[in-house]
């Protein structure tokens, strides 16, 4: 009777095979060589070990930076810009990583510009507002407190007049960030007296003029009926006014002075229509 042998002995035979052996052999070397070549792409990909120090890019501009950092085998990206008065418009600002820095190779330096043309930012309205609040919104919106001076008003430390190189700036008007803004404030109504002017057949920019000139407050401006389009009200002229005007009058500094206008030569009283043409009137 034949008796066949275990299958477990043929493959025990088999492991120990000068054949298998061959093949594991084989089979382990290539692997090495497979480990191996993968160790040295990486290290060739990632620049393993090969660091250089950053370069300062500080105030050089985008086309010197450029240069810059190829020959050093380095990349850049610009993240921000700013406007900064110290440094030339146009320029590096900002880096990181900062300069002396050690990196890899074609690491990407991150850079802050200096704009070219100065940030604009919107005037806001600063009148009736107390000094601190004044100040509060200026830096809030970007500018820096001017010169401060005072005139008689009974609105005593607000907010009268916001103004930019010697001219009223008016709400919403686009200006450099960090201009210095100029403002009025009340300093109380004075002791101090002052004549009341004679605004009849003035237009609104002239009796403006002429109250602030005798240390006087503007209240309001009213038109008449005649005054119905915006020409009407750029030829119209006083022919009313509070106080009234007499010759030597004199009222308090500060004091208010309210005005009525008409785009109707006739209405003005006959003294008030002279003084009209004197001032070129029709």
């Amino acid at each position: 009777m034949h008796i066949k042998k275990p299958k477990a002995m043929d493959f025990l035979r088999f492991l120990i095979s000068k054949i298998f052996l061959k093949h594991l052999l084989l089979a382990v070397a290539i692997s090495l060589i497979i480990l191996l070549g993968v160790l040295v792409w990486l290290k060739f990909y990632t620049h393993h070990g090969q660091k250089i120090s950053v370069p300062n890019l500080t105030g050089l501009t985008i086309e010197e930076v450029k240069d810059v950092v190829k020959s050093r085998k380095l990349n850049f990206h610009v993240i921000d810009s700013i406007y900064a008065d110290e440094m030339p418009r146009g320029t590096v600002v900002k880096q990181n990583p900062k300069p002396n820095s050690k990196v890899k190779v074609r690491r990407r330096i991150f850079i802050t510009m200096n704009a070219v043309n100065p940030e604009k930012v919107t005037m806001p309205n600063l009148v009736s507002l107390s000094l601190r609040q004044a100040m509060l919104a200026l830096e809030n919106s970007g500018f820096e407190l001017g010169e401060i001076s005072y005139r008689p008003d009974y609105a005593v430390n607000s907010v009268l007049q916001q103004n930019f190189n010697g001219s009223v700036i008016k709400e919403g008007t686009r200006i450099e960030k960090g201009t210095k803004i100029d403002l009025v404030l009340g300093m109380g109504l004075s002791n101090e007296t002052t004549t009341i002017p004679r605004l009849g057949g003035l237009n609104l920019e002239e009796a403006k003029s002429e109250i602030s000139r005798k240390y006087l407050n503007f209240g309001v401006a009213t038109y008449d009926e005649s005054v119905r389009t915006g020409d009407d009200s750029l030829r119209a002229w006083v022919y009313k006014q509070y106080p009234d005007y007499a010759f030597n009058a004199k009222v308090n500094k500060g004091t208010e002075v309210f005005i009525w206008l008409t785009a109707d030569s006739t209405l003005l009283p006959a003294s008030d229509a002279l003084l009209l043409n004197n001032y070129g009137g029709e």
